[in-house]
């Protein structure tokens, strides 16, 4: 048989023609048939750019969606006749009574039915109601009323149905990313991915045969590749040692934290050894090649993190070297310093290889310390100003090593700003996670920013209730609504892909 599928047009202005010249909004009968026709051709548009967007947004990668969802014609259609019904069923009430039903019902159950990811559904409801341009706010009947900041994009006056396709083939061909309250650098992102895509693609159709490289052939390569890995890279650590100098301690969460640590990566360090030793025997002729070492070869000669690593790895997107870099610097600037000389006054957060072992830590300090229950205390969060810190906070910890995307932080301000043109992440300043009681939280204007271990942003939920990715939200002062940020995509993250 043959598979045959709709794909949605390219582009806002291609987008919006395709939802008026399709059914139901084509039919004339229902195009004029709402008792309400100024408010309803007002929506009618509004709905039509929301989906648009929701859609376009996903070209944009993570600062668009975590997880690319598959917006379709059918959520479109039941949202407008549930808009041209909820109008005909109040057709004298203030609009924005069947708008709360109608936010909910397209927000929440219609699009957001498909939407599996929190902080995805939050950016769709930000989309859809924002009173900065959301095209289901109250103010969408006033003529002056925008969805983008430029202005180009708005529900134009009530008109006829020919009038509606006139407008929609002035719109610009190419929507800028403002349309969708995106920073101007998010067009270099979206470039930068799809120029990635295609070069992976290239590399698919690359063979295996021994190409020299350099004067080099392959196995030469990966002979000298190899050997210079396993020349540099640690050996595994002594468990019983640490586990004698950090013994198990009700007020010091911390020996636990560490010790599980020094588990978790002396797996990771055996299994590269044992690799490498059996990936190097293989290419001297000594024992047989499998299939897992075949694999492992060309992973490395492709600059890639062999499977077999990433198996026992946390989550990183960084090419070979780096990675293996970033691995040795986790090893004897987070684990082994902390082995020698105690707990550091400021942690690295990127350093830790389950970082909710750690914030669960200094939460059972604090609990314990104080005699609260564990599930009454949370965190609070205050962004430090720039200085050396070699004295450790009371409670709490210190953190550093945290990019951002999307916007940046403002030393002068003390707030988040706007990023820099072509600057798409930046370091974030050192933090103090403060345990607190929860009922005691003081709130400040601030954005709830999310944490991810990676600029994937996207991850597995794991049957203990973490994700593979997300960490936790951060409260970052800052003086814009928390719409702003959310249709920017902003988050932080502990490691960036290079």
């Amino acid at each position: 048989g043959v598979k045959m599928t709709n794909e949605p047009p390219m582009g806002m202005r291609a987008n919006i023609m395709q939802s008026y010249l399709n059914d139901p909004v084509c039919d004339p009968e229902f195009f004029s048939s709402c008792e309400r026709p100024a408010e309803w051709k007002k929506l009618l548009f509004g709905l039509a750019f929301f989906h648009a967007h929701v859609q376009e947004r996903c070209k944009f990668g993570p600062l668009g969606w975590n997880i690319a969802y598959q917006f379709s014609d059918p959520d479109l259609k039941i949202s407008l006749r549930q808009l041209q019904m909820f109008l005909n069923e109040f057709p004298n009430s203030p609009l924005d009574i069947p708008l709360k039903a109608l936010v909910y019902l397209i927000g929440e159950c219609n699009y957001g039915g498909r939407v599996t990811d929190a902080h995805d559904r939050r950016t769709l409801m930000a989309i859809l109601t924002d009173p900065a341009g959301g095209p289901f706010n109250v103010r969408v009947k006033d003529d002056s009323y925008t969805f983008s900041p430029s202005g180009i994009f708005f529900a134009p006056p009530e008109g006829d149905y020919e009038s509606y396709l006139t407008f929609c083939r002035s719109l610009p061909l190419i929507a800028q990313p403002e349309v969708f309250g995106l920073h101007a650098n998010a067009d270099i992102r979206k470039d930068q991915q799809q120029v990635d895509l295609l070069f992976a693609s290239v590399l698919l159709t690359m063979g295996s045969a021994s190409a020299a490289v350099g004067g080099l052939t392959k196995e030469e390569v990966l002979m000298e590749l190899a050997t210079g890995i396993k020349n540099k890279f640690p050996q595994p650590f002594d468990l019983e040692a640490a586990n004698y100098k950090y013994p198990v301690d009700y007020h010091e969460s911390m020996n636990s934290v560490l010790c599980q640590e020094l588990v978790r990566f002396n797996r990771l360090i055996v299994v590269i050894h044992s690799t490498l030793f059996e990936f190097i025997e293989a290419l001297q002729g000594l024992r047989v090649m499998s299939g897992d070492l075949d694999a492992l070869g060309n992973s490395m000669f492709l600059q890639k993190i062999p499977e077999l690593w990433a198996k026992k790895s946390y989550p990183s997107l960084k090419p070979l070297p780096s990675y293996v870099d970033e691995l040795i610097e986790r090893i004897q600037d987070l684990l082994q310093r902390w082995i020698d000389n105690g707990p550091p006054s400021v942690f690295w957060f990127t350093g830790f290889f389950f970082t909710h072992a750690f914030l669960t830590g200094v939460l059972q300090n604090f609990a314990r310390k104080y005699q609260h229950p564990i599930d009454s205390v949370g965190f609070d969060f205050e962004c430090l100003s720039e200085g050396e810190y070699s004295a450790k906070p009371e409670d709490g910890a210190y953190v550093r090593g945290m990019f951002l995307e999307g916007c940046k932080w403002d030393y002068d301000t003390m707030q988040l700003a706007e990023s820099d043109p072509k600057v798409l992440f930046t370091r974030h300043a050192y933090m103090w996670l403060k345990p607190i009681i929860m009922k005691d939280r003081e709130f400040f204007p601030h954005y709830k920013c999310p944490l991810y271990r990676t600029a994937e942003r996207k991850g597995i939920l794991a049957t203990t209730g973490h994700s593979s990715n997300f960490v936790l939200d951060l409260l970052i002062p800052s003086s814009k609504p928390q719409e702003h940020w959310v249709k920017r995509g902003v988050a932080a993250l502990l490691s960036l892909s290079d």
